[in-house]
């Protein structure tokens, strides 16, 4: 009896860890660092692709463009339902804010990497590549005031 409840003890401390762990994961910020690593990854395997098969037959524009749209699709559900767990308000709103946001920033992709590519000559991946580091905070105060915010307490 004597061990079982050491066992227990023991067990109880582990899975404490375990929690402590799991909570500072899911925590708003980390999840939206991890989520915005996705998106780069999602978007750079994409345009990437979208380049080597194009062979400069298209535009880099459009394949920003196409890129762009194709990840937001992909990456939306993940910020929906782990980042900002947002709930109750219609899918396709929430995906049309979402997308507005991401619009915004690919403006500044579609004015800044012509800018780095044909006048510091830089590479395509490259140029989006600095675009893309100084997104990410501006994009999580966006998402979180408004395209996720609490419906209830506005």
């Amino acid at each position: 009896m004597v061990e079982v409840e050491g066992r227990a003890a023991r067990d109880k401390r582990s899975h404490s860890g375990w929690r402590a762990l799991i909570s500072a994961l899911g925590g708003q910020r980390i999840t939206y660092l991890l989520a915005g690593a996705m998106t780069a990854v999602v978007y750079y395997a994409l345009l990437g692709l979208a380049l080597l098969m194009a062979k400069n037959e298209v535009p880099y524009l459009f394949l920003l463009v196409v890129s762009h749209l194709v990840t937001v699709v992909i990456v939306y559900p993940w910020y929906r339902w782990v980042v900002f767990r947002a709930s109750g308000e219609p899918w396709l709103t929430g995906y049309l804010r979402f997308y507005a946001v991401g619009v915004g920033f690919l403006a500044v992709s579609i004015a800044g990497v012509p800018i780095l590519v044909e006048f510091v000559d830089m590479s395509i991946m490259v140029a989006q590549g600095v675009i893309i580091v100084a997104s990410p905070p501006l994009s999580y105060a966006i998402n979180k005031r408004w395209t996720f915010r609490d419906r209830g307490h506005v």
